[in-house]
């Protein structure tokens, strides 16, 4: 759902960066009040995962692909501030690097991934969770959060297409709901398993948990294994991801406004996941990958380590 430079008039592309410039102001000032240091390194694992599962597409139907956003399941993880940190890291990285999502639209595709669907994905988490309760309710809200949070972004994304004249809304919207509903469940699929695998490995991991001591145990084995997971994902299943056009791709061929600008505002150093000076295109994708989920893991790690006080916040309920 990265929207493309020449999508989005001036006005829309101004109004959704500075929406989502006071959004991610206010995370990180939640981040550095809500945070402990010791849970800086997990944002950096969120962030190379979600890095690499993005570039794992999965067909859906009709010549269509979709991917994990992740939003959502790093709110339940870690809190909805941090999965908005960790998101924009993400968003920022694929658009200066690798020509994933436009210059002037990255403030559009922050709005609609990094708060609409993690906020949005977040919320109904909480609301479903109350009445489901256990570890089983937890993972049955998430897979259906994961589903709300990708409709939540898809409707965004329409609206600001019809609001920059570039479809009508009773065009759009359908369109844009109806594939990001199939792409969803992959969403809420995705989301809900590997929270299911975290609870039965590490559950001192999980916020609210029952039972499950609030301060969680040593986190620095867990991020290297999880980071060596991320990058073999990069690595050895990104290369083979389906190659068909995603849900606004498909969206924008079939209603004939598929003509982003022909040259990039900016040049990226590894346009389309591909890596200069090497000719296989799957080794290109795989280095890309590997090097993209290693450049955003330390980019989150330093983005909070810049807000987290040393010391830390008082201990409290982290969500």
């Amino acid at each position: 759902m990265h929207i493309p430079d020449g999508f989005l008039d001036a006005k829309t592309a101004l109004a959704t960066g500075a929406l989502s410039v006071a959004g991610l102001g206010y995370a990180l000032r939640e981040v550095r009040r809500e945070l402990p240091p010791r849970r800086v390194p997990l944002l950096g694992l969120a962030a190379a995962f979600l890095f690499a599962a993005q570039m794992v597409n999965f067909p859906v139907m009709g010549g269509t692909s979709g991917h994990l956003v992740g939003g959502a399941l790093v709110a339940v993880l870690l809190g909805p501030a941090a999965a908005v940190v960790v998101v924009a890291t993400v968003l920022i990285v694929q658009c200066f690097l690798f020509a994933d999502g436009g210059v002037m639209a990255l403030g559009a595709n922050l709005f609609n991934m990094g708060l609409t669907a993690t906020v949005g994905g977040y919320a109904v988490y909480r609301g479903v969770a109350r009445l489901l309760p256990g570890l089983r309710g937890r993972v049955a809200a998430l897979a259906f959060a994961g589903w709300c949070s990708t409709i939540i972004a898809a409707a965004a994304c329409a609206g600001q297409l019809a609001w920059s004249g570039t479809v009508a809304w009773r065009v759009g919207f359908p369109a844009m709901v109806g594939v990001h509903a199939l792409i969803g469940l992959g969403e809420g699929a995705v989301s809900a398993l590997v929270l299911l695998a975290i609870a039965r490995t590490r559950p001192d991991l999980l916020p609210d948990q029952p039972g499950i001591a609030a301060t969680p145990g040593r986190v620095g084995p867990f991020v290297v294994f999880g980071l060596l997971v991320t990058v073999g994902i990069a690595l050895f299943v990104a290369p083979f991801a389906c190659p068909w056009p995603d849900g606004l791709e498909s969206v924008a061929t079939r209603l004939g406004f598929n003509h982003p600008v022909s040259s990039p505002l900016l040049p990226a150093l590894a346009a389309d996941y591909q890596l200069p000076g090497i000719t296989s295109p799957g080794l290109a994708t795989a280095l890309a990958g590997a090097t993209g989920a290693l450049v955003v893991f330390l980019l989150a790690i330093g983005f909070s380590r810049l807000v987290v006080p040393r010391e830390g916040p008082a201990l409290k309920t982290e969500n």
